[in-house]
């Protein structure tokens, strides 16, 4: 290609591209036809005359690799909010392809119950048939239902034999909650969670708008759990910043998964947005369950700040 045809190229996208110049207007000043001012636009880009870079403002800067591996798990999703979506939708949907990723024909699943999980629901499509266990007593939470409400449509995409926990996530008491465990169908979806494949869990923070038990407990329950150290809470159990389970009263009363059975799953994914969440996530990494997080971008930043990440790349 001869300089001066290059000169045109690159006269005619200047033109075009940085100068709002029509391809009529172009056409007419170079003496030639519309058609080729089209043309001599895509010689342009193809021969590298032309670069066009677009860039997504919302996306997270933070190495996804370099993060899983600073934090100690298999795999971090992160997942892109676009502009008119909330973070929970978007860390639901990706956790809903996480999980199609993940799961295998003949696996036991079990789902304990959030509202990015409940949302999560809504954009899976069909799944390798799996045996499905609730993982949490039920909350009832708006319009959609509660945990029960989310195992019958992940049971739905699923296609296999279901099992459900039916009894309150929290009671009045450590004896109710232990005469509730005695139950055949409550003892035997509990069983059921001793042998999970793949497990999914939400990470709350201590905090009014963070755990899902938080408005199930008066102030003074609240406030001697925080003031015991609790900075995390999963399907009900609580978690120090050190990563220790916290009883503070509270983990008798629980009808859901255990920690233990959580390390035992051989895949536990945890879902979180938003960096008030970042200590709660990291005091449950530090408790050794979870090999897969998938959280947005924001909380994506808190947590390579925290563990010296670069957010560039």
């Amino acid at each position: 290609m001869s300089t001066t045809h290059q000169e045109l190229l690159a006269d005619i996208a200047t033109a075009y591209y940085l100068h709002n110049t029509s391809k009529v207007e172009i056409a007419k000043e170079h003496n030639i036809s519309r058609f080729q001012v089209a043309r001599y636009l895509d010689e342009a880009l193809r021969d590298g005359i032309v670069t066009i870079t677009v860039h997504r403002p919302w996306q997270s800067a933070i190495d996804a690799v370099a993060l899983a591996a600073a934090l100690g798990v298999d795999a971090v999703d992160i997942a892109e909010a676009s502009p008119g979506s909330s973070a929970r939708e978007a860390v639901a949907e990706r956790a809903a392809a996480t999980l199609m990723e993940v799961a295998q024909q003949g696996n036991t699943l079990g789902v304990s119950w959030s509202r990015t999980l409940n949302l999560m629901t809504q954009h899976l499509g069909r799944l390798p048939e799996c045996d499905v266990v609730q993982l949490a007593g039920d909350l009832r939470v708006g319009p959609d239902g509660g945990s029960g409400a989310l195992i019958h449509r992940l049971g739905a995409a699923a296609g296999g034999t279901t099992w459900p926990l039916p009894a309150p996530l929290i009671v009045e008491s450590a004896e109710l909650a232990e005469s509730l465990r005695r139950q055949p169908e409550i003892s035997g979806a509990q069983a059921k969670a001793d042998h999970l494949d793949v497990a999914m869990v939400a990470i709350g923070t201590w905090a009014h708008g963070g755990s899902t038990v938080w408005t199930r407990l008066t102030e003074e329950e609240r406030e001697r759990i925080a003031a015991a150290g609790a900075v995390a809470e999963v399907s009900g159990r609580l978690l120090t910043a050190e990563g220790a389970p916290l009883d503070a009263g509270l983990d008798g009363r629980v009808v859901s998964v255990t920690l233990d059975q959580l390390r035992h799953a051989t895949t536990t994914i945890a879902v979180a947005s938003g960096a008030a969440n970042a200590e709660g996530v990291l005091a449950a990494l530090r408790a050794g369950f979870t090999q897969r997080l998938v959280i947005d971008g924001e909380l994506a930043a808190a947590l390579a700040a925290r563990v010296g990440v670069d957010a560039s790349r």
